[in-house]
């Protein structure tokens, strides 16, 4: 969406279409005809439209019987949003974007106003540029919307491991829950419960969450708690919050779920 507000920043009409109500299908198009990229990119967006109309006409989104078999014509499965920004979408996921950018910017003369956002000597290249990173990436799955908490890093999803497993190993004496949770023994199921989601909610504090934001973190950190006593390793995490900074360090005995004989 971000990339279409500025490829539409005073463009031409005769470049937007008279009468034609996208716009940036319009340009594509009209780029299409001197960019031999872009002329690849409309045959591809063509075919996608192509295979997303086909599919509303087949009954309960069925594909035609001459179509069955086939490796290559699996008809996407394509949003309303992707829909809507087709175009953009297409060039990114074949990593084009930003060549046929660049071609426009390099002949913005012909398409956009003297005052366009692409046509400044600055901005347009600018712009060109900071599409060369997204074009570099291998869109392969797409995330959720909150996938800013949703992915995990190995560090963390072994630390889960350790935590919410840590009540399936309480049968030793020598052990006793993690995070000094006691287990009752009347209702077991209501007790595991009530352990893992303590688990959960302990391991979000400790790494980046929808409250708080993970600045730093490092294992194996020595802490002496008194003079006599040996310094212990465990793991230290800084967070950032709304209003405060938050320094966190946790035994790596805890953190395993398994205190033994420590006091």
């Amino acid at each position: 969406g971000v990339v279409e507000a500025c490829l539409l920043h005073m463009l031409k009409r005769r470049a937007a279409g008279f009468l034609r109500s996208d716009k940036v299908a319009a340009l594509f198009t009209k780029v299409g005809k001197t960019c031999a990229i872009a002329g690849d990119l409309c045959k591809k967006v063509q075919e996608l439209q192509q295979q997303v109309e086909s599919r509303k006409n087949q009954p309960n989104g069925q594909e035609p019987l001459k179509r069955q078999g086939s490796t290559t014509s699996k008809t996407p499965v394509l949003t309303a949003q992707a829909i809507k920004h087709i175009w953009v979408r297409t060039a990114l996921i074949e990593k084009v974007l930003d060549k046929i950018v660049q071609y426009i910017v390099d002949n913005c003369s012909k398409y956009y106003e003297k005052e366009a956002l692409l046509a400044d000597p600055v901005c347009g290249p600018i712009l060109a540029s900071l599409l060369v990173g997204p074009c570099a990436l291998e869109y392969t799955k797409l995330k959720t919307a909150d996938h800013y908490w949703t992915d995990p890093s190995a560090d963390e999803l072994v630390q889960r491991h350790r935590i919410h497993g840590a009540h399936g190993r309480q049968d030793s004496p020598s052990k006793r829950p993690a995070l000094g949770i006691r287990k009752r023994h009347s209702s077991g199921s209501t007790a595991e419960d009530r352990f893992a989601a303590s688990a959960r909610e302990y391991v979000e504090s400790l790494h980046q969450n929808s409250r708080t934001h993970l600045l730093y973190g490092k294992n194996n950190v020595l802490v002496q708690p008194k003079d006599d006593l040996e310094a212990i390793p465990g793991y230290l995490s800084l967070h950032q919050s709304a209003d405060s900074l938050t320094l966190k360090w946790t035994p790596n005995q805890l953190m395993n779920g398994t205190l033994g004989d420590s006091e």
